[in-house]
């Protein structure tokens, strides 16, 4: 498994987690909003890697654009959810598409 599909696999949990609704708001306003941060350059990261590896990265963009307006009560919560759909999709085809190389 590529470095890239597993970022791709902690990205989405961690979007999906803060996507709770009560518990990802109350996590991202004690945390000052430094989670945000953080999860930026988690996806920046994946980002580059997924581009490195030539595999598709809408998921970490879309993360990049959930950690910028993810202060936004329920904008937040729907974005959150939304690119951890997208990264854990993401990442399964990727893990469908590397056991297709091992095939005779």
């Amino acid at each position: 498994m590529a470095p890239s599909t597993t970022l791709k696999w902690i990205t989405g949990g961690l979007e999906l987690f803060l996507a709770i609704p009560v518990l990802g708001g109350l996590i991202v306003v004690n945390s000052v909003y430094t989670v945000l941060f953080f999860m930026m350059i988690f996806h920046i990261v994946t980002l580059v890697l997924s581009v490195v590896n030539k595999e598709a990265y809408y998921g970490s963009i879309l993360g990049i654009v959930t950690s910028v307006v993810g202060w936004i009560p329920f904008v937040g919560w729907l974005m959150h959810l939304l690119s951890g759909i997208f990264l854990m999709v993401t990442a399964a085809q990727q893990d469908r598409n590397s056991y297709d190389d091992y095939r005779y």
